[in-house]
């Protein structure tokens, strides 16, 4: 599909490896202009080279830590000042601690909300006037922890359901403005947090590699574990025109793990 993005410019976090770096991949081949945020330099030099190889586009690199308050901002203005404009913002980066609730501490759950919540806060205030200009787009990559409450996952799904409320509000501001806003709920994907997940279910429940992988899927009501590309083939679509009337949309990519509305 012809989606006219040659020649924009996008910006995304977390963009060293798994989702966020698939991502990267899928906007590259459809022509954009790339600036890549994360923590680890040394890989994100290696994305970026890999895509400037693959793709023969323009990309910036920008180590940044957004747990920062200034960083966002300091990122978008080193995009823009190097590209001319801003296109598309993917929020991407952040992690949070899985664990049983009463072993979190307070430092945990702060620093869970400072990456992921608040740092697409801030970057998508930053990022906003330069995509106002452009009438681009914000893609939330959220997950599926978003959709119900779990034993280990209260930080996390915490901060997803603050994201979800968070994309609807972006997005009704941006209906007048020209600025789409929408979000995407990843199931189980093929990452190295997936990989750290299968470790630890073997672990925990004595199974070999082969059985913990058919328990997970299993346990999620799916046939197969996603793949990161597939992520960055709806952000491409959703920041296309062909797109242009999706607005304040919250897209599951979860193999239909989910099945409540």
């Amino acid at each position: 599909m012809e989606l006219a993005l040659n020649g924009k410019v996008a910006l995304v976090t977390g963009s060293n490896r798994g989702i966020g770096a698939a991502i990267a991949a899928e906007l590259a081949r459809e022509g954009m202009s790339l600036c890549l945020v994360a923590r680890d330099s040394e890989k994100l030099h290696s994305v970026a080279d890999g895509l400037r190889r693959a793709h023969n586009i323009d990309v910036q690199v920008l180590s940044a830590d957004l747990r920062d308050s200034a960083a966002p901002q300091q990122a978008v203005a080193a995009a823009v000042a190097h590209f001319g404009r801003l296109d598309l913002l993917v929020n991407n980066a952040g992690a949070t601690k899985r664990a049983d609730f009463f072993t979190l501490t307070e430092e945990d759950w702060q620093d869970g909300f400072a990456l992921k919540f608040h740092g697409y806060v801030r970057m998508t205030r930053a990022a906003w006037p330069h995509l106002e200009q452009q009438h681009g787009s914000i893609v939330n990559i959220v997950g599926i922890g978003s959709r119900a409450g779990s034993a280990e996952f209260t930080i996390g799904g915490s901060v997803n359901v603050a994201l979800l409320n968070f994309t609807k509000a972006m997005a009704d501001i941006g209906i007048p403005r020209g600025v789409r806003v929408n979000a995407i709920n990843p199931g189980l994907i093929e990452t190295d947090r997936f990989t750290r997940n299968v470790e630890r279910t073997m672990n925990d429940r004595g199974m070999t590699r082969e059985q913990a992988l058919t328990f997970l899927v299993s346990s999620h009501g799916t046939t197969r574990v996603g793949q990161p590309e597939e992520i960055g083939s709806l952000v491409a679509y959703l920041a296309s025109r062909k797109a242009d009337f999706i607005q304040g949309c919250i897209i599951d990519i979860d193999g239909g793990a989910t099945r409540s509305l």
